[in-house]
């Protein structure tokens, strides 16, 4: 199957389960993979045919801007429900990190693969 990504797109969201991360806006990153059939894009080098990448980010980032949650677990599954709902690809896979959650680390984060039952 071929592949769709996206790596990095850059969200601010109100994340985390103490209090006062509720009141300033932190940085999550979200790398999103899907399976996509590119052979009718290939073939006819028309974006109907293509999964369009800028507007399924631009929906990504406005559900995960749209509302405070506690968890990036959370933020994750959401982002899986959206992307298979409304992009109609068959698997997707969510990664998402949140730069500023640990001192001493470079990142954490979740990663989760999502299928259309």
């Amino acid at each position: 199957m071929d592949k769709v990504f996206v790596k990095g797109l850059r969200t601010d969201a109100l994340i985390g389960v103490y209090e006062w991360e509720h009141e300033q806006r932190q940085p999550l990153l979200v790398d999103l993979t899907m399976d996509w059939d590119q052979a009718a894009a290939a073939a006819s080098d028309e974006l109907e045919h293509a999964l369009d990448y800028a507007a399924l980010s631009q929906a990504v980032v406005k559900l995960v801007e749209s509302r405070p949650r506690q968890l990036i677990e959370t933020v994750a599954e959401e982002v899986a429900q959206l992307i298979l709902s409304e992009f109609q690809v068959t698997t997707v896979k969510v990664c998402v990190s949140k730069p500023k959650a640990v001192a001493a680390a470079q990142t954490v984060g979740v990663e989760i693969t999502r299928s259309r039952s």
